[in-house]
């Protein structure tokens, strides 16, 4: 199949193959096309494919009520949609997607801001089999004013093109273990001082959580691929694999590791009404794939609990976890370290919580 024309007898291809691991080098920046406005329309469909109840993302009146100027778009779709703006430079030719660091979230996105993208390269590492590398990428998304709105780090396996080829000397990134608490940032006009329980839908604020709490959300749903399709295209995500049967050995669609957060972050609404806003993501892991049909179920850990400088505002350090469902109880590792199969994400985020 032809893809282009001819200019003085030489073909010119006009597409977009993406990146292979040999065309990558540290420092390198990708600004990313394109840039995308948030409208209400994005927030009517997060909702309708997600069974997301936090009162800020689901009331303008609430949200004024805790000091924001509206109810601002959910911080994950804010996250997908920056996330899927990378995909043709980072991960159309990837093998997975392996984890995440150092995120976070600077301040609200609301309907008519416009988002756009940049990630800086910084570290490679080939794999022993010379097929593949590793690529990390630090990521931020900005309004059309450059402001920056939020930031990760991610890291990616890619195919190298060419399995001979000389690639550079690894460099692997050292990165924090977990977002400081003093560099959570409180949304401007924040106040939590008059929340209002009963409408947010329980009782409970940051003194009733303790570490090493665990919850579980008791909801299950399972996946199916036309409504994992719809919203991953929402994202404008190009991947390959979450489109394109001939893309995978087995003929599988995978879905969306987003898909999987955002469905387990609106399962834990129940028994984390409050944790309303997401501020960071110290890190994540998308331990198995999952594919249309698996039952999904999440439980949550309380990891660690901080001030803000604010009294009426907290912070909780969650781990959330979504599973196949099952009788599993809380294990996520077997004996070997490795994470046992029914685990699909294992993701560790900071959250504002009412004091």
């Amino acid at each position: 199949m032809s893809d282009g024309g001819e200019t003085g007898g030489k073909a010119r291809a006009k597409t977009r193959p993406g990146n292979f691991f040999e065309d990558y080098a540290v420092g390198q920046v990708l600004t990313h096309a394109v840039p995308r406005t948030v409208t209400a329309g994005d927030r009517a469909v997060y909702t309708a494919i997600y069974p997301t109840r936090f009162a800020i993302y689901s009331s303008d009146a609430f949200a004024r009520a805790c000091g924001l100027e509206a109810s601002p778009l959910e911080d994950l779709a804010a996250f997908h949609i920056v996330f899927g703006k990378t995909v043709p430079d980072v991960s159309l030719n990837a093998i997975a997607n392996l984890g995440y660091a150092e995120g976070r979230f600077l301040r609200p996105v609301y309907a008519g801001e416009t988002l756009t993208a940049t990630s800086e390269v910084i570290g490679l590492k080939e794999n022993s089999n010379r097929k593949s590398g590793v690529v990390w990428v630090r990521t931020t998304g900005r309004r059309d004013d450059g402001e920056a709105v939020l930031s990760y780090v991610r890291w990616v396996m890619v195919r190298k093109r060419d399995p001979e080829a000389a690639v550079a000397a690894p460099v692997v990134p050292t990165l924090a273990k977990a977002v400081a608490a003093e560099d959570l940032v409180v949304p401007e006009g924040l106040d939590f001082s008059r929340y209002d329980f009963g409408l947010a839908g329980e009782p409970h604020r940051w003194g009733d959580y303790r570490v090493g709490e665990r919850i579980a959300h008791g909801e299950r749903a399972s996946v199916e691929e036309a409504e994992h399709m719809a919203i991953t295209r929402l994202w404008q995500n190009t991947s390959r694999v979450h489109f394109d049967r001939t893309a995978r050995p087995d003929g599988r669609l995978l879905i969306y590791g987003g898909h999987v957060i955002s469905l387990a972050r609106a399962m834990s609404f129940s028994g984390l009404a409050n944790a309303q806003m997401i501020v960071a993501l110290n890190a994540g892991a998308h331990a198995n794939p999952c594919f249309a049909g698996d039952t999904v179920e999440a439980w949550s850990e309380v990891l660690d609990k901080a001030e803000t400088g604010r009294p009426d505002v907290g912070a909780l350090r969650l781990r959330l976890v979504a599973v196949k469902a099952g009788e599993h109880g809380f294990d996520l590792r077997g004996e070997d370290g490795k994470y046992l199969p029914h685990v699909l994400l294992d993701l560790d985020y900071w959250a504002l919580i009412p004091r």
